[in-house]
């Protein structure tokens, strides 16, 4: 006979509480690793800068870096770049139309599977996920309910629900 296995279960109020930086995933917190290492923080800058330049003209689309964005009482996440198209009034509190994450080796399993199911149930339209230790960028676009990766050509063109769009050539991002 085994043991039962309790995991502990915790909801917005708890995380509201906690000190440090947290994500809270169906219940369950995750540690946000210490600052990101140069590099990260180098492409999280560009990435930033490119977006920004792109969405210059656009009155409605936002690029953000790191915020939480609340999407059940038990599921708090930060992605490390979103672009957003409507207004945030408090905290971000509805999909944004595209989510990007740096992975790292603390954070790789987590981005690739639990965020990539969660941005997909929630219905990002683009899911980018880059990867710092090969300059590798990987394109998801949301078809039906699905992801479907693109060709990994780039740049690409990013077409917003606001009519607006973002034409990013990461190869500048790597610099």
């Amino acid at each position: 006979m085994s043991a039962a296995k309790i995991l502990p279960y915790y909801t917005i109020s708890d995380w509201e509480r906690w000190e440090g930086q947290w994500e809270l995933i169906e219940g369950l917190p995750f540690a946000m690793s210490p600052a990101p290492l140069p590099k990260h923080q180098r492409i999280s800058g560009n990435l930033y800068q490119e977006f920004n330049k792109a969405l210059l003209k656009c009155k409605t689309c936002k690029v953000f870096q790191a915020i939480d964005w609340i999407i059940s009482d038990d599921t708090i996440i930060k992605p490390d770049a979103l672009v957003v198209c409507k207004e945030i009034k408090y905290r971000l509190d509805f999909p944004p139309e595209l989510v990007i994450e740096i992975l790292s080796s603390s954070t790789a399993l987590k981005d690739r599977n639990n965020k990539f199911r969660i941005y997909e149930m929630q219905k990002v339209k683009y899911y980018v996920i880059m990867d710092p230790l090969v300059n590798n960028v990987e394109i998801f676009v949301l078809a039906g309910n699905k992801y479907q990766q693109t060709d990994p050509a780039t740049p690409f063109n990013f077409e917003f629900s606001s009519g607006c769009s973002a034409f990013i050539d990461f190869i500048k991002v790597w610099e």
